[in-house]
């Protein structure tokens, strides 16, 4: 049983003066989520990612469509239950301490009274804040708070979690924690379901990715099928600074990184650039494919929705 199905969800905005000028916010979308997976969804700043979070959560009214979370329409208050959700920049109290928050969350979500302050306690230790006692929020830092706003989506122990842009403002070793802190909740078999512009967060975390743009879906797979394209070109790393002049002859674009050099080229001329690099006396370090990245998949997506925009006109 799918965790999430969305069908035909779309929403249409009153705008202007009067609020008469409507604009649309999300088209009708269709897309469905596995159990226990992360998925992604990718898309630039004001593609629709947000209005569909919130259109999941009941924030906003839709105009069209329903969804389904676990088997259930999503309004149902059962649904709720086993949900929860870190909006994209989430507001807490900044003179609490993350025990009194967690405490007010736990108490919100259900969490029984007996059990509210080991679970809160459990869930600090989970999202590696286990010695913050008696520290204000308003002293954490942005990685921190992140992380806290985290605890408070699974106090109470859901099934399926919402997380609107979890990396976003975040410095490297942040990023790095809650990817971890993620990929941590789907080995306990929670699903993952988030929002993000930072590609290289995706393609290593996501089992699959969908591409939102202007508010349509422009593409939906799995990573690893998105990514598996060979291009037709080969990477030759070998050691040294030398480019000898047969490898430029072969067409191949070098480049020195440190003390090694890394060359594309067609991967007809694979066996030409190893008996260049033989005769030269040239460590060979490795030869791997080129493949898509997720990137080139999603400017690609972009573009041609882009074109497809402009003979519309």
């Amino acid at each position: 049983m799918p965790a999430i199905e969305i069908l035909g969800l779309e929403k249409v905005y009153n705008v202007g003066f009067w609020r008469k000028r409507p604009k649309r916010a999300l088209f009708p979308l269709q897309l469905t989520v596995e159990d226990g997976e992360i998925f992604g969804f990718l898309g630039p700043n004001g593609a629709g990612k947000t209005t569909t979070l919130k259109l999941l959560m009941g924030l906003v009214y839709p105009t069209g469509g329903r969804a389904r979370i676990l088997g259930q329409d999503w309004t149902e208050p059962a649904v709720k239950a086993q949900i929860g959700f870190l909006p994209e920049q989430p507001y807490f109290y900044d003179y609490l301490t993350a025990h009194e928050l967690l405490e007010y969350y736990g108490q919100l979500s259900g969490v029984p009274a007996k059990q509210r302050s080991h679970r809160v306690n459990e869930v600090l230790h989970q999202v590696g804040l286990p010695d913050v006692k008696g520290l204000q929020l308003r002293k954490f830092s942005k990685g921190m708070l992140q992380r806290v706003g985290i605890a408070q989506a699974i106090v109470h122990n859901p099934q399926v979690l919402f997380f609107d842009e979890p990396m976003s403002g975040l410095d490297p070793m942040g990023r790095r924690e809650v990817r971890d802190l993620m990929y941590g909740l789907k080995q306990q078999g929670k699903t993952v379901f988030f929002s993000t512009h930072i590609l290289s967060d995706a393609e290593t975390l996501c089992d699959h990715v969908a591409i939102i743009h202007k508010g349509e879906l422009r593409g939906v797979g799995a990573v690893e099928d998105l990514t598996a394209s060979v291009q037709g070109k080969v990477e030759v790393i070998w050691q040294g600074t030398q480019i000898p002049a047969s490898m430029r002859a072969l067409g191949a674009e070098c480049h020195v990184s440190g003390d090694r050099v890394r060359a594309i080229l067609d991967e007809k001329q694979q066996d030409a650039a190893i008996d260049a690099l033989r005769r030269e006396r040239l460590q060979l370090v490795s030869i791997n494919p080129v493949r898509t990245t997720l990137e080139s998949y999603f400017v690609e997506k972009l573009r041609r929705a882009e074109t497809t925009a402009g003979k519309a006109v």
